[in-house]
C-alpha cells in the first residue's frame, strides 16, 4: 500500500466525471496561480525600478568624497595615494556648490558641480546618457552641461546662453553681491531621474575660479569604489592610511546623501511582499476548504480503507498529496504567468493608454517598466507557497486519519 496515498491523492484531485480536476480543485489552483503571478510580477518590476534607480542615480552621484576642513592643495598627490588602494577604481577632483540658473525669464535652483571631463568617463555613467553635445566641450573658461528636464523648463538648447548666480560673494566699490557668470550650453544629458532637474556640470578649473580657490586646489576628492555598498567602510579604511593621519580629513558617501531613498524602496518592497503573501494565504484557504469537502464526501471510503488496514499515516498522506498537487500546479502556473507577463507589461500599458487616450507613465522618472528576475527570490516564493499548501492540507488530513470506521459505517 506504499503507492496508495499517491494514487488516491491524484484520484480525489480529479473530477468524478473524468475531467482533469474537480471544480473546487480548479478554484484553489486559480487562486494560488493569481497570487503567485501577482507576487512575481510586482517584485520583478520593483527589482527593475530599484536597479534602474541604482544605476542612474548612484552611477552619477559620488560614491565617496574625501574632504578636509582646509582647501585640498596639490590634489594630484592625494589622488595618486588613493588609487593605490585595492578598493578604489579611480579618483578625481570634485567641487560642488549651489546656484541659481536663469534663462528667458525663468530660473531654477541647481547644484553646480565642477568635474574633470576626461576623468568622467571612468568615474560615472553620465557620458553614456548624453542626449546631445559632449562633456569634452567643457573648458576651464566656458561651457556648461545640464539635464534634459532643466533644458525644457528653461526653454534652452545647445548653444544658448544661461546665467548662473552662485552663493560665492564678490566685493567691489559698489558693495558685495553674488557672483554671476554667463555660459554657453555645450551638452544636455538625460538620465530620466531627479538629477535631470538639478545637476549642472562645469569644468573643475572654472568651478575653482568661481570659488576663488588657489591653482591646483579643490574642495574634495571623488572616489569610485569597487563596491558601492561598502562605501562607508572603504572610507574609514582610506582615512586610516598614514597619508591621511591628520584630523582635518573626513569623508561623505552616497549612503549619507541618498541612503534614505534606497532604504525607503526596500521597506516598500517588504510591505508589498507581505500584502501579496497575505493574498496567497487567503488563496491557500481554498486548499483547506477543498480538502475538508473531499474528506466529508469520502468518509465512507476512508472507513473502508481503515478497516482494510490502512494506517493513520497513510490516510494523512493521501490528503497531503492532494494539497501538494493543488499547491504545485498553482505555483507552477502562477510562476509561468508571472514570467511570461512581466516582460510584456509595456505592451499591456500601451494598450491601456491607447484605449483611455492618456499617458500613464509620463509623471515617473522613467517611462517604461523595467524588470529583473532574481532566482533566489523566485525559489523563495515557490518554496513558501508549497510549504503553505502543506500546512493548510495537514489539518483536514489529520482529521481524516482520526475518523472512526464504526461511527461512519453504522449509518450505512
Amino acid at each position: 500500500m506504499s503507492s496508495l496515498p499517491i494514487y488516491l491523492g491524484y484520484k480525489y484531485f480529479r473530477s468524478k466525471k473524468g475531467a482533469f480536476a474537480s471544480f473546487t480543485s480548479l478554484m484553489a489552483i486559480a487562486g494560488l496561480s493569481l497570487g503567485v503571478a501577482a507576487l512575481v510580477i510586482v517584485l520583478s518590476v520593483m527589482n527593475g525600478f530599484e536597479k534602474e534607480l541604482q544605476t542612474r542615480v548612484l552611477g552619477v552621484v559620488p560614491q565617496l568624497i574625501i574632504r578636509s576642513n582646509e582647501t585640498l592643495n596639490n590634489y594630484d598627490e592625494i589622488i595618486s595615494q588613493l588609487t593605490i588602494a585595492d578598493d578604489v577604481i579611480n579618483a578625481s577632483p570634485y567641487i560642488e556648490t549651489q546656484g541659481l540658473m536663469s534663462a528667458k525669464n525663468r530660473s531654477r535652483g541647481v547644484f553646480v558641480t565642477g568635474i574633470k571631463p576626461q576623468l568622467e568617463y571612468s568615474m560615472s555613467i553620465l557620458p553614456q546618457y548624453m542626449a546631445s553635445g559632449s562633456l569634452d566641450n567643457l573648458s576651464s573658461k566656458k561651457g556648461v552641461v545640464i539635464g534634459s528636464w532643466l533644458a525644457r523648463y528653461l526653454g534652452v538648447e545647445i548653444g544658448d546662453k544661461v546665467n548662473i548666480t552662485t552663493t560665492n560673494l564678490r566685493s567691489s566699490i559698489l558693495g558685495t553681491f553674488p557672483r554671476t557668470i554667463s555660459l554657453d550650453i555645450v551638452g544636455i544629458f538625460e538620465l530620466k531621474a531627479e538629477l535631470d532637474q538639478s545637476l549642472v556640470l562645469i569644468h573643475h578649473d572654472l568651478a575653482a575660479n568661481i570659488l576663488n580657490l588657489p591653482k591646483n586646489a579643490t574642495e574634495g576628492i571623488r572616489v569610485k569604489t569597487n563596491d558601492l555598498f561598502k562605501a562607508n567602510s572603504i572610507g574609514f579604511n582610506l582615512l586610516a592610511q598614514p597619508f591621511f593621519n591628520e584630523d582635518h580629513y573626513y569623508f561623505t558617501s552616497w549612503q549619507q546623501t541618498h541612503g534614505t531613498l534606497f532604504q525607503a524602496i526596500k521597506l516598500e518592497k517588504r510591505l508589498i511582499s507581505l500584502m501579496l503573501f497575505l493574498i496567497i494565504t487567503v488563496a491557500a484557504f481554498n486548499i483547506l476548504s477543498t480538502i475538508v469537502m473531499t474528506v466529508k464526501t469520502k468518509e465512507k471510503e476512508i472507513a473502508i480503507l481503515k478497516t482494510m488496514g490502512c494506517s493513520k499515516l497513510q490516510l494523512t498522506f493521501i490528503f497531503l498529496n492532494l494539497g501538494l498537487i493543488i499547491g504545485f500546479l498553482g505555483t507552477f502556473i502562477g510562476l509561468l504567468i508571472g514570467i511570461l507577463v512581466t516582460p510584456n507589461i509595456d505592451q499591456l500599458i500601451n494598450i491601456i493608454e491607447n484605449f483611455s487616450n492618456r499617458s500613464l507613465m509620463d509623471s515617473y522618472f522613467i517611462n517604461y517598466f523595467p524588470y529583473e528576475f532574481r532566482l533566489t527570490q523566485l525559489i523563495y516564493i515557490c518554496l513558501s507557497v508549497l510549504a503553505m499548501s502543506l500546512i493548510f492540507s495537514y489539518f483536514p488530513a489529520a482529521r481524516a486519519a482520526k475518523l472512526k470506521p464504526v461511527t461512519i459505517l453504522r449509518h450505512e
